[in-house]
């Protein structure tokens, strides 16, 4: 049976083969496992001696499997590295596609439906200084919403933004009115994490300025943008709130009929007509910039709001945490859809 074995060893030309001859003699029910189960029907002196002959066999054959996988796994690689094992007949295989993030996907949405109204989209640095952050955005040192920000602080004396409004000032120090702009990108906030909040996450910010630019603009604008996202049917409301920067100022919500026929107003951000502190702070960096004072006289509004928000409640995600775990039974629901 040994000498057997070793032959139909050494003759496999591959690894199914080689399996085939593995199960015949060293399976389960292979006629050396057999020989091992009938030691019982033999007379007890008989025993030990039949034991250890046909362990013997059973090491010899496993070396002999052994030594010949080795050899036919080497020259498989061996094959494919040269191109030899490919089935030009065989079907290709496929291969998994990547998804959209479900925050690139509203920013797709809010950016298309603002360009369609003209808006730039502009990105800024997340790394600012603190006049960009603050004082020009009517932010000075002493101010209480310095305690509502939650800075990340540098050693270098500047900060992670805590919004994309510095973005605001930037762009009016480099263009002149009238000017129409979105941007977009990640913020940074040093507070507690839960279900709704993040130490980081996303804004988008709008602005436009401009002669006789009034809170009648505004209100069309976030009504456009409501009707892009939920709908023609979908309405806005206004609440007086208060932002530095703005004044007036308010918080906006959107009446939605979402999928699981729920009707409810959704909070998505806040907006108001630009403060004339913060005008005259951009015309000082313009002054000092060696540019003309030019937005003295003008009026504008802006606005924000959290892509976060807005998909967590269109995509049914119940905690903020989920967008940055990378974990794939979250994710992998958008795998695919490279266009979503």
């Amino acid at each position: 049976m040994q000498e057997q074995a070793i032959q139909e060893i050494a003759a496999a030309q591959d690894l199914d083969t080689l399996q085939q001859v593995k199960t015949r003699y060293v399976g389960k029910k292979g006629l050396v496992t057999q020989e091992l189960g009938a030691l019982g029907k033999l007379p007890p002196e008989e025993r030990k001696a039949r034991g250890a002959e046909i362990n013997v066999v059973r090491t010899a054959i496993q070396a002999a499997l052994d030594e010949r996988e080795g050899v036919l796994k080497r020259e498989a690689l061996d094959a494919r590295l040269r191109g030899e094992a490919i089935d030009v007949t065989l079907p290709g295989l496929g291969l998994p596609a990547g998804g959209l993030h479900p925050i690139t996907r509203v920013y797709s949405e809010l950016t298309d439906i603002y360009r369609r109204m003209g808006y730039e989209v502009v990105e800024g640095p997340e790394v600012e200084e603190e006049h960009y952050n603050f004082e020009a955005l009517n932010i000075p040192w002493y101010h209480p919403a310095r305690e509502l920000q939650d800075t990340f602080w540098l050693e270098d004396g500047r900060l992670l933004r805590t919004h994309t409004s510095n973005m605001q000032i930037r762009y009016m120090v480099e263009h002149e009115p009238p000017l129409k702009m979105v941007s977009r990108g990640k913020v940074y906030r040093y507070e507690a994490t839960d279900a709704t909040h993040e130490a980081m996450f996303h804004q988008l910010e709008g602005l436009v300025v401009g002669d006789g630019i009034s809170m009648a603009d505004l209100k069309g604008t976030i009504a456009e943008m409501a009707r892009g996202l939920y709908g023609a049917g979908a309405k806005v409301r206004f609440q007086p709130s208060y932002y530095p920067f703005v004044e007036p100022g308010a918080d906006f919500a959107v009446y939605w009929d979402n999928p699981r026929g729920e009707s409810k107003w959704l909070e998505l951000g806040g907006c108001g007509m630009v403060h004339p502190n913060v005008f005259r702070a951009v015309d000082d960096l313009r002054e000092q910039a060696g540019k003309e004072r030019v937005y003295e006289g003008k009026t504008g509004f802006a606005f924000g709001l959290g892509p976060e928000r807005i998909a967590m409640l269109k995509y049914g995600i119940p905690d903020i945490r989920y967008f940055y775990a990378n974990d794939p039974k979250v994710m992998g629901q958008f795998r695919g859809e490279l266009n979503g």
